[in-house]
Order: structure tokens, then C-alpha cells, then sequence
């Protein structure tokens, strides 16, 4: 019986041979760079930390305002909605008293029955009675059917109330959705900017929230300008955003012991008795625009591309703003953020 060899293998050659080798060269490679060290990414300079913190510090503030604006918008849906349930619950009331008074005048007429005109008038035994309680019956059919009428129009006014409230309703709801969604854009880029943060030194990061700011203490009896007239409406808004220097910031807040930008500046012309509108991109058309040259204690002045930041101007080049989440009240130069426009309240 003949023995089992195994066939001899042949090396490989030609261009298999090649193409094995290259296999061989490519997968030790891939070992090799598999098994050795991962480089992280280079840890960012504080520069670039403060770039990309500034970035996204606006971008919170442009959706914040945004948030403000809806906010308000949903609060009047809000209120047009409770007005308009009220006046239809009014308006049912009163259908329910006409109905009740038609339904009234209908038994009545069925307990006395009815019976064919000129009948009554042949067995009365006083035709002239009859003829004149006929004549006051035929009136009474008159304000029966005004009554009538009445009844349905009541009904359609009512009906287009309703359409109105399920229309507000609506409104009042894509708000809400609304204001949901930028909440989220707000805390998320607040985020990413408290990540970013946290790889600085704590030196690092107390430099880039002192950056362009006055010291609030100091600048609490600090002199205030030259107002345009002392004990004017200007003047007392001035006087309260000095009185609040040092109140945090917190977004979508007006007072009395927290602001954003534009809640601050509507709260200190509040104190004066002027009610400006609540977001940036509404208080610039809420005076008189003026130009840089023109400046004075008490002007808004608006920053950025987008109308998203707002201070209050007091003189010498400086204002009172609240800048971001994780700042106060403060006191800085106009000059560190693109100036967009100018606007003379009163």
C-alpha cells in the first residue's frame, strides 16, 4: 500500500510574491503603530482658550436674547389666551339667560296651545279684545324671533372666540417649544465654555474674567460723568445700574438682584419711569439713534454684528453692562467689543 506524502510547497514568486510582501509590510506597520504611544491632542494656549470661551459667550448671549424675546412673545400668548376664555365664559353666560328667556316664552305659548285666528275671532264674545290681544300676540312673535336671532349670533360670536383661543393655544405652545430649544443652545455653549475654562490655571482663568473690567469696588464711588442733566431721567438710570454693579449675572434675569445685559438696562430706565422693550434687537429702536461722537451718561450702547449686547454708557469712554454667565455687574471700557450703534433713550 502505497504512503501518503504531503505535495511540497513552492515559493511564492512573480508579482504574488511582491503582493505578500507588501501584506506582510502593511500589517507589521499597523502593529507596530497600534501597539505604540497615543499622542493626545496639543492642550490649547490660554489665547486660544479666551477665543474660543469670547465665541461662545456670544453665541450664548445672541440665543439668550432670542430666549428673552419668545419668552415674551409666549407670556402674551399666555395672556391674550386667559382673555379671550374669559370673554367666551361672559358671552355663554349670557346665551344661557336668552336661552333660558326664549325657552320661557315658548312654554308659555305651548300651556296656552294655539287655535286658528279667525276661529278665536268667531266664538269671542268681545271681538275687540280679541283683536287687540292679537296684536300684542303678534308682537310678542316679533321679540320672539329677535330673540331668536339674538341666540344665534351669540352662538357664532361665541364659536369665533373659540377659533381665537385654539389659535393662541397654538401660539402659546410653539413659544414654549421654542423657548425649549434655546435653553438648550444657551446651556450647551455655556458648557463647552465651562469645559474650556476648567483647563486653565487658576491664575489663568482669574486674568481672563478681570479682563477689561474696572475693580467694582473701586468703581462704586467712582465719579460718574458729566451727566446731561443732573436729576434727569437719564441720571436716575445711571444712578441704578451703579447701584447694582456687582449683582451677578444670570441669564433671561431683570432685577432686582440678578441681570442679564438687556435686563439691566431696562431695569435701570425702569427706576427713571421709561419702559424699554425687554431684548437688545428691540431697545436699539426704542430712541433716537445717535453716533459714537455723540455719546452721553445714560445712552444704551450696543455691541456685535447681531445687536447681542447692550450696556449702559457713563461717560469717558466707559459703561455699566452685565457680560457673562460667571461675572458681575460691572464697569468697562466701551472699546472691548465691536461697537454696533447707539441709541438716546430720553
Amino acid at each position: 500500500m502505497a504512503a501518503h506524502r504531503r505535495p511540497k510547497q513552492r515559493p511564492l514568486s512573480g508579482p504574488v510574491a511582491r503582493t505578500a510582501a507588501t501584506l506582510a509590510i502593511a500589517g507589521a506597520a499597523t502593529a507596530t503603530t497600534l501597539e505604540g504611544p497615543v499622542h493626545a491632542e496639543p492642550r490649547p494656549t490660554p489665547a486660544q482658550v479666551k477665543a474660543k470661551v469670547d465665541r461662545l459667550y456670544q453665541e450664548a448671549e445672541a440665543a439668550t436674547e432670542k430666549y428673552n424675546g419668545t419668552k415674551e412673545q409666549a407670556k402674551a400668548a399666555q395672556r391674550q389666551l386667559g382673555e379671550l376664555r374669559d370673554e367666551a365664559a361672559r358671552r355663554t353666560a349670557r346665551l344661557n339667560s336668552a336661552r333660558n328667556a326664549l325657552g320661557s316664552l315658548a312654554a308659555a305659548q305651548y300651556r296656552a296651545g294655539s287655535m286658528d285666528s279667525t276661529v278665536q275671532l268667531v266664538l269671542s264674545s268681545r271681538p275687540d279684545d280679541y283683536l287687540q290681544r292679537a296684536s300684542l300676540a303678534e308682537r310678542a312673535g316679533d321679540r320672539q324671533a329677535a330673540a331668536v336671532g339674538a341666540v344665534r349670533r351669540q352662538l357664532a360670536e361665541i364659536a369665533q372666540l373659540r377659533a381665537k383661543a385654539e389659535s393662541r393655544l397654538a401660539t402659546l405652545k410653539k413659544r414654549q417649544a421654542d423657548l425649549a430649544v434655546q435653553k438648550k443652545a444657551i446651556r450647551s455653549r455655556l458648557a463647552a465654555a465651562s469645559e474650556l475654562l476648567d483647563q486653565l490655571t487658576a491664575e489663568q482663568r482669574a486674568a481672563y474674567e478681570a479682563d477689561g473690567a474696572a475693580d467694582v469696588r473701586s468703581d462704586r464711588s467712582a465719579p460718574r460723568g458729566s451727566l446731561r442733566a443732573p436729576g434727569s431721567r437719564a441720571a436716575q438710570a445711571v444712578a441704578f445700574a451703579h447701584g447694582a454693579l456687582g449683582s451677578p449675572y444670570v441669564w433671561g434675569a431683570t432685577g432686582p438682584s440678578a441681570f442679564d445685559c438687556s435686563g439691566l438696562t431696562q431695569a435701570a430706565w425702569r427706576s427713571a419711569g421709561v419702559a424699554l422693550p425687554r431684548t437688545t434687537y428691540t431697545q436699539i429702536d426704542a430712541g433716537r439713534r445717535i453716533s459714537r461722537a455723540e455719546l452721553a451718561p445714560g445712552d444704551l450702547i450696543f455691541f456685535y454684528p447681531g445687536v447681542t449686547h447692550v450696556g449702559l454708557y457713563i461717560g469717558g469712554g466707559r459703561m455699566i453692562h452685565a457680560p457673562r454667565p460667571g461675572t458681575a455687574v460691572r464697569i468697562a471700557p466701551i472699546d472691548q467689543m465691536p461697537f454696533a450703534g447707539a441709541v438716546r433713550v430720553a
